[in-house]
């Protein structure tokens, strides 16, 4: 500079549509094997997160391409609560930080795409998400295709690294948090919890921060052929469409899985 200082930064290209760096499990392979793994693990340390496809980890907000999290908080967050207000019991207050939560909350549970991502304190919860799109059709003739879980030491990383709220908070982070359940009846049955990040390359973010004798995030995949006999042990379990969808919609789901082989 003209003071005669000098400095320097890295700015690393992100990969976050590129294939992930973390290995699978290898001595989880089968859903017994899964059943097994996560029975003994310690009750609500680790949150699970299921996915369709063995996609990195990355939210709805950052898949459509989108990144300015300014405009999105000023022009999608005030359209929606305009336009949510008539069909919610209770008008959000945005300036009141555990609603603001709640109401991204709401959104995301009900498909906007928000810089959010959907974790659950059950693994068996986690696996009807990796498995519930699918058909049975598509599952049986899928050959080697897997679905995903994700297990994420959320204690240990909370433990270790302040959480913010905060989505235009200058420094990059990756924050776990508990939203309150305000017109939002699927929250208490998916046992649900959130993260809240304003990164797009989700794991690598996760994985620098890791070291060889500590590490926050684990993944398994799944063959998708096991879907028919994963559903319906999670349904003996109390586990579907209806429990995890209260109202009509997964009701329908819960009841079509039921009565056709789809």
């Amino acid at each position: 500079t003209d003071i005669q200082t000098t400095g320097s930064a890295e700015i690393k290209r992100t990969r976050a549509n590129t294939p992930t760096e973390y290995q699978p499990l290898t001595e989880v392979t089968c859903w017994q094997e899964f059943k097994a793994l996560v029975s003994d693990l310690e009750h609500r340390r680790y949150i699970f997160r299921g996915q369709p496809k063995p996609l990195r980890l990355r939210t709805g907000f950052h898949r459509t391409g989108r990144a300015y999290l300014p405009r999105f908080l000023s022009e999608d967050i005030r359209t929606l609560h305009r336009h949510l207000s008539l069909r919610t019991s209770h008008v959000f207050k945005l300036d009141v930080p555990d609603e603001n939560g709640a109401f991204f909350n709401l959104v995301q549970h009900h498909g906007y795409p928000t810089p959010l991502l959907d974790w659950t304190f059950s693994p068996f919860v986690a696996a009807f998400f990796a498995y519930h799109r699918l058909k049975n059709s598509d599952a049986r003739a899928a050959g080697g295709e897997k679905v995903r879980i994700f297990i994420f030491d959320q204690k240990a990383w909370r433990e270790t690294f302040q959480q913010f709220v905060h989505l235009t908070w200058r420094r990059p982070h990756f924050s776990i948090m508990e939203f309150i359940a305000i017109d939002n009846e699927r929250l208490t049955p998916q046992q649900s919890i959130s993260s809240v990040t304003n990164i797009d390359d989700v794991e690598s973010y996760i994985h620098s921060m890791e070291s060889p004798d500590r590490s926050f995030l684990r993944i398994v995949d799944l063959p998708r052929n096991e879907r028919p006999k994963v559903m319906q042990e999670l349904s003996v379990m109390g586990i579907s469409a209806g429990s995890l969808f209260p109202g009509l919609d997964g009701t329908c789901e819960e009841l079509r899985e039921r009565f056709f082989d789809l």
